[in-house]
């Protein structure tokens, strides 16, 4: 299991286990906390194109679908 911590996930990279689009490296663009500190939005941009898209943060934690870092 990846460690992942909501505060230090603003601006960190990470790696696509299934590559789809030719997407690989990916970088945390954008958290967003509600007034509990809460994690409420998670969006991710591909390096390749600059595609963004919104995911559930958890699934970082899963090491089938993502590696830290670019590699």
């Amino acid at each position: 299991m990846n460690k992942v911590s909501p505060k230090t996930l603003l601006n960190s990279k990470w790696t696509k286990c299934e590559i789809s689009n030719k997407e690989k490296h990916f970088i945390i663009v954008d958290v967003e906390f509600n007034d509990e500190q809460l994690l409420t939005k998670c969006v991710i941009e591909a390096v390749f194109n600059n595609n963004q898209y919104e995911i559930d943060w958890k699934t970082l934690k899963d090491p089938n679908l993502w590696k830290i870092g670019w590699q």
